[in-house]
């Protein structure tokens, strides 16, 4: 409770007076108007990645999709934080322009993990941010849930190769819940169970006891935990906040019933992909776009349709997690503020400490003002 009191305050303190950010890093990234009143407030938010508009689909559908993915995350009582880079600058919070321009771009903004943050900001350069990079900036904004399709993770064949995806290391120290349908099916998904538990990353199956796998319900894999609401979710995200654990949490959500695929033709798609991809030497960053868009070829489109409804059903329930969450934390801290309170003298004695106390903490001359008027 107390860790999450002084977020506030420092949220506080950025948006009553964002010209002096806690850090050089905050300096360099912009977060829109609604993101920042949202975050100062302690409301809901929501961050959503980039890669999925720029890598995921074509212009104007990847559009739409994000309209649509953003418009679901208000429905359900949060608000939407699309992060990306435009020009060098990190964004959390786009505008309709801004998303529009980055669909536009599509593959020609730079699929951009925790490696490449720093020479495509210092470049000016534009980069869709994926899971590690989106982490890294909602982390660094204060915003604890982040919505996604899938996570990478280790490739097939992984132990030879070592081609294991840096989501899992920023789920390792970046403290951000996100809300995924899993692990992609492309991947090896016991092998990346295995290098969860090494990070330390707590691994939640929602409504259910099997760990999904991306475009199917089911991948064979036990999950290691299991919760059954927004309002389970919200309790293991504050526990890990309040314990200061600084790992992130994997909420693994099976894609909708109608929309799952078949196992053995997505299975089929996956192989001849793969067998693909090392046939024409694609690997590292490229393969796992590569392996996607070809799987979406074999099945005539049914991939994509499910990955786009998973996707949907993500943004619904994090929305709902991160409404829980703001709910959760805001009952806490008027608990805690109702234990610590003591009362001496008037009422207008102790309004008048404490605007003192806060205006003196937070440095902004506006509230010491706004005191003085009233």
């Amino acid at each position: 409770m107390a860790s999450w009191a002084l977020s506030r305050i420092t949220n506080l303190q950025k948006h009553f007076n964002p010209t002096n950010p806690t850090s050089k890093g905050e300096r360099m990234v912009k977060i829109s108007p609604e993101v920042s009143e949202a975050l100062s407030l302690g409301k809901a938010v929501v961050a959503l990645e980039s890669t999925i508009i720029s890598h995921g689909m074509p212009y104007p559908q990847n559009l739409e999709t994000a309209k649509e993915v953003e418009a679901i995350v208000r429905q359900n009582g949060a608000i939407p934080a699309t992060i990306a880079i435009l020009d060098g600058i990190p964004c959390v919070g786009l505008s309709v322009e801004e998303l529009e321009r980055l669909a536009i771009l599509g593959r020609k903004a730079r699929k951009t993990a925790r490696r490449d943050i720093a020479h495509v900001v210092a470049t000016g350069g534009n980069g869709a941010t994926t899971v590690s990079t989106t982490m890294f900036f909602a982390s660094m904004v204060g915003i604890p849930i982040f919505v996604t399709g899938g996570i990478g993770g280790v490739h097939r064949h992984g132990e030879s190769t070592m081609d294991i995806s840096s989501d899992l290391i920023e789920l390792g120290r970046t403290p951000v819940a996100v809300v995924s349908a899993g692990v992609k099916s492309i991947l090896d998904i016991s092998r990346t169970l295995e290098y969860l538990e090494t990070q330390g990353v707590c691994v939640a199956a929602y409504q259910t006891s099997e760990f999904p796998a991306f475009f199917t319900e089911k991948s064979g894999c036990q999950a290691p935990c299991r919760v059954d609401s927004p309002e389970d979710c919200a309790r293991l995200i504050d526990t890990n906040i309040n314990l200061q654990l600084k790992t992130g949490i994997l909420i693994a959500v099976p894609i909708p019933t109608e929309h799952s695929a078949s196992g053995n033709i997505i299975e089929s798609a996956i192989q001849r992909a793969l067998k693909e991809a090392r046939e024409q030497n694609i690997s590292g960053s490229a393969e796992t776009p590569f392996l996607l868009a070809r799987v979406n070829e074999l099945t005539g489109g049914t991939s994509l349709s499910s990955n786009i409804a998973l996707v949907k059903n993500n943004a619904r329930i994090g929305a709902q997690i991160a409404v829980s969450l703001s709910q959760l934390q805001e009952q806490s801290c008027k608990g805690e503020d109702n234990t610590n309170l003591k009362v001496f003298g008037s009422a207008e004695e102790n309004k008048s400490s404490v605007w003192k106390y806060v205006g003196e903490f937070l440095a902004i001359p506006k509230l010491e003002n706004t005191r003085e008027q009233n």
